[in-house]
């Protein structure tokens, strides 16, 4: 990296993850939206796209897509916890909480799914 110091502290590491986990979900965005488009089309395109979401690796992206808004929303909370209750002090333990808060939702989508 050029000798840039990179944070390697738990905070650091919620950063990247937050900024990651956002910019993969803009990038599924006009995914969704084409999608989305097909309802417009007609009776025949909303069924095709439809019957393209079942597929198992759709079902698999869903399960990444909510690993993602999980991990997003949980990094997000993190963040409002240490500007307004003044939880600095405590970012390991606020980074565990969100990943913890992350793996149940993720699982309990898993099992939801299948």
């Amino acid at each position: 990296m050029g000798g840039r110091y990179l944070n390697q502290t738990p905070a650091g590491w919620a950063f990247r993850l937050h900024r990651l986990s956002g910019l993969a979900l803009t990038l599924f965005l006009p995914v969704h939206f084409c999608l989305l488009s097909l309802a417009l089309t007609g009776p025949e395109g909303l069924e095709a796209g439809l019957a393209w979401t079942h597929t198992p690796l759709v079902r698999i992206a869903e399960l990444v897509l909510i690993a993602l808004l999980s991990l997003h929303l949980a990094g997000g909370l993190r963040l409002l916890a240490i500007e307004f209750l003044g939880a600095a002090s405590r970012q390991l333990l606020l980074l565990i909480l969100a990943w913890l808060s992350c793996g149940v939702v993720v699982l309990l989508a898993a099992w939801r799914l299948t």
